[in-house]
């Protein structure tokens, strides 16, 4: 007599997976099962009948499956701010467009309202988990939880005053009672998010540093992302440097950017177990440089990927992202081989979750994982021939052929139809938006 199947919530039969974790290889025709929004297993197709069974039933023979993307640096709610200072360098961007622009407009309801359009971008363009550092985490963490989707969103930091607060005081204040409100929460982790070292002074950055340790959560900054910016101090001090005297460079600090590090840097990021959030598309638009991401990676630097925020960008297509990283990679380099498709898949799953201390949870698709998986329909012509389906996803895919989308086994997308959100409202809110602050630049 035959056993009696397990019971599963659902079963995805797919063309290919990528696990991203442990071997390199593409599965074919394997099917994962996801059970409590965990991945309860992954075998061939033809051993699932009379092992499994689940309500629900996925056929998707012409796709390839991939851990949920992770961005891991962003500012959701700039999605409102896409293209309103095009073509400047950074510090005219920031401090003659953007930040008046935030003095004037952003609220609670600004930041919802932008956060909820990024989290409805992100989750078409295959992202499961996004790293926010903007003002009103509360207001990202409602709309993230609201559509399912996780973050990690960073309470922002500074020495002067934005409408979130008026000093360090503030926002730390802020920052604690937000980590308290959320740190249990299953999609959202909590962390303080010093803006940069230009913009923080030293006595908040301890205290950050301290308060970090005691409540046993991450830290993201900008850091070394201009040439300008890493000039030595009045103490001779690059900024990198003084981080470090600081206590701040460790295993919990997320660095984004980095583009202008001297070999020193280098080791010193390397010995301190700093992550890096590597966003090839915002440096090139603001011409901030390049990231030497073959360097770090050969010191031992876990580097992920982000694509910064919409105003900068000007969109959070992961995908899109994989394929300049790969390109950007191999002409700083001079190496046609550096940064392969499946290194740089690795960077926008993996890489992004162990930056972001998720990487037991989430950023691989290997059983006890929560089920956060992408489907990615490879039949299209834009596809075609296929020899190598990761490659394809890294060189020839656009998001637009992201179909499926899964967070703690929860799909908040099927065949392209959002689950979760309201694209009609979200359209009618940012042409809402686009009124009210058109003609501000």
């Amino acid at each position: 007599m035959s056993p009696t199947p397990a019971q599963a919530d659902c079963i995805l039969q797919a063309r290919w997976i990528a696990p991203v974790e442990g071997s390199a290889e593409l599965l074919a025709h394997h099917a994962l099962v996801i059970k409590e929004g965990r991945i309860a297993d992954l075998l061939p197709a033809d051993q699932v009948e009379g092992r499994w069974q689940a309500p629900e039933h996925h056929d998707l023979s012409s796709h390839l499956l991939i851990p949920g993307l992770v961005n891991a640096h962003t500012h959701s709610a700039m999605n409102l701010f896409r293209g309103l200072a095009d073509d400047l360098p950074l510090a005219e961007w920031l401090e003659e467009h953007v930040w008046p622009a935030e003095g004037k407009w952003v609220s609670e309801e600004f930041v919802t309202d932008g956060a909820r359009l990024a989290v409805a971008e992100m989750i078409r363009g295959g992202t499961t988990c996004f790293s926010d550092m903007y003002f009103y985490p509360d207001s990202i963490a409602r709309a993230a939880t609201e559509a399912g989707i996780r973050a990690a969103i960073f309470s922002p930091v500074l020495d002067f005053p934005t409408p979130m607060g008026q000093g360090p005081d503030d926002y730390l204040h802020v920052a604690t009672r937000f980590i308290d409100d959320w740190r249990n929460h299953p999609l959202i982790t909590p962390g303080f998010g010093p803006h940069s070292p230009y913009a923080v002074s030293d006595e908040p950055l301890a205290r950050i540093r301290t308060l970090s340790d005691e409540m046993d959560v991450p830290v993201m900054i900008h850091l070394h992302e201009t040439a300008g910016e890493v000039q030595p101090d009045a103490n001779g001090e690059r900024p990198l440097a003084r981080l470090h005297r600081l206590g701040l460079l460790s295993p919990r600090l997320l660095a984004a950017h980095m583009v202008h590090l001297d070999e020193e840097e280098v080791r010193l990021t390397a010995q301190t177990g700093t992550h890096v959030a590597h966003c090839p598309e915002s440096n090139l638009k603001l011409a901030s440089g390049f990231c030497r991401v073959t360097t770090l990676r050969e010191a031992g630097i876990n580097v992920a990927l982000g694509t910064d925020g919409a105003a900068s960008n000007n969109d959070l297509d992961m995908i899109g992202e994989m394929r300049t990283a790969a390109l950007l990679g191999k002409a700083v380099s001079g190496d046609a081989a550096a940064l392969p498709a499946h290194e740089i898949l690795a960077m926008a799953t993996l890489n992004g979750a162990r930056s972001l201390g998720l990487d037991q949870q989430t950023g691989s698709l290997v059983t006890g994982k929560n089920a956060d998986i992408v489907a990615v329909d490879m039949a299209e012509l834009e596809a075609r021939p296929l020899y190598d389906p990761v490659a394809q996803l890294v060189y020839s895919c656009t998001r637009n052929q992201v179909s499926h989308v899964w967070v703690n086994g929860r799909c908040l997308m099927a065949g392209r139809e959002m689950r979760t959100l309201n694209l009609e409202r979200l359209l009618r809110v940012a042409d809402n938006w686009q009124q009210q602050l058109a003609g501000f630049s």
